[in-house]
């Protein structure tokens, strides 16, 4: 792992690319081409930021394509969800992308609480586990 990566934790990457998903869903929602165009170089920008190493181009093709991908089916189910709920693709997009940001609180909340626990003390109080 590069020096650049090294204090990043998954949790936070994932929910970054959970979000690059949810943001490819809303310009595929919107129909934009401009949208579009700024949601496919967000995708690119984000698996380059993500990546220890450099990617080959067929591997960062399908990368690219694999975050395009969720993004087509995020739209498809936000909007099926959104026609079922007599709510907005926004609304439903917004949850989602809510749904992101409280999972990578929720875990950071999990490893805060994991650091502030009395280590594991054996019989000869040593700490030691």
């Amino acid at each position: 792992m590069t020096e650049e990566h090294a204090h990043h934790r998954p949790e936070d990457d994932a929910a970054r690319l959970g979000l690059v998903v949810v943001g490819e869903a809303a310009a595929l929602h919107s129909g934009d081409d401009a949208s579009l165009d700024a949601s496919e170089q967000n995708i690119r920008e984000t698996v380059d930021d993500l990546v220890d190493e450099p990617l080959t181009d067929r591997q960062e093709e399908v990368v690219e394509r694999l975050a395009a991908a969720g993004g087509t089916l995020t739209a498809g189910l936000s909007g099926a969800l959104a026609a079922t709920t007599d709510r907005s693709v926004d609304d439903v997009l917004g949850g989602a992308a809510r749904s992101v940001v409280w999972q990578q609180r929720l875990s950071q909340e999990r490893e805060d609480a994991g650091r502030q626990q009395p280590e594991h003390q054996d019989d000869d109080g040593r700490g030691e586990g």
